[in-house]
């Protein structure tokens, strides 16, 4: 039976090791988060522009639509209902 116990106090002395080693390291993420920004194309001014009027524009003929869409649905439900 003491090699039973033994046995155990290693492996969970052998486990709270590897937890240990394994903690978070800043500086290692740091560096890590670096270099994956090194990585990252950036879009020149022109093409961030044009994108951005793209996505503005969208959102602009989405909300239109559903305004409409919107108002038709509320004049029908006046006249069935009203």
């Amino acid at each position: 039976m003491g090699k039973k116990n033994t046995a155990k106090k290693e492996n969970t002395q052998t486990q709270e090791q590897e937890a240990n080693n394994s903690g978070f390291k800043l500086f290692g993420f740091a560096n890590e988060s670096k270099q994956e920004l090194n990585k990252i194309v950036w879009p020149s001014r022109q093409q961030l522009i044009a994108e951005s009027v793209a996505v503005v524009l969208m959102v602009v003929l989405v909300a239109t639509v559903i305004y409409l869409v919107d108002n038709l649905f509320s004049w029908g439900a006046g006249k069935v209902f009203g």
